[in-house]
């Protein structure tokens, strides 16, 4: 499913972009990606849609955070670390950090892999139409063993 959403951040400047299901359905297949991981990708991303529109409207960016037991062992130390890392760095309001642990939440596996909670940010982000500055995209997409230290 990730492999998908980051097709889909790669090739479409905004979400009103895409073509609808059944089209972009028709383009994934046409790539190469296999029929149940789109349908996991689309489902996902109208989760998103709807989640974004509530959260947006609803949230104050004054609010904290506290993590529940379920949501702690789902999304893992590393990812909570990381999403206080970006909320602390100014660049995650409180607004798209509940979009994000929302989005999280609904996936399958647990503890959540930072790689895959960095592609939620990152389509959290895209889904908003808002684009991270450069030095969080670098943070998004280059690994730590792979960052040059000058």
């Amino acid at each position: 499913m990730f492999d998908v959403l980051v097709y889909l951040y790669e090739n479409y400047w905004r979400p009103d972009a895409c073509p609808d299901h059944e089209q972009l359905s028709k383009k994934l297949s046409a790539v190469g990606f296999e029929s149940e991981e789109i349908a996991d990708a689309l489902t996902w991303l109208d989760g998103l849609a709807s989640v974004a529109e509530s959260y947006v409207a609803n949230q104050h960016d004054l609010s904290v955070r506290v993590y529940l037991p379920n949501e702690q062992d789902h999304l893992g130390v590393a990812s909570i670390s990381f999403l206080s890392f970006l909320e602390s760095a100014g660049v995650l309001p409180p607004s798209m950090r509940e979009i994000v642990v929302d989005r999280a939440m609904a996936f399958d596996g647990a503890p959540v892999p930072l790689e895959d909670l960095k592609i939620i940010v990152l389509m959290v982000f895209w889904s908003l139409g808002e684009e991270p500055d450069a030095l969080i995209l670098d943070e998004l997409f280059v690994d730590a063993e792979d960052r040059l230290i000058h």
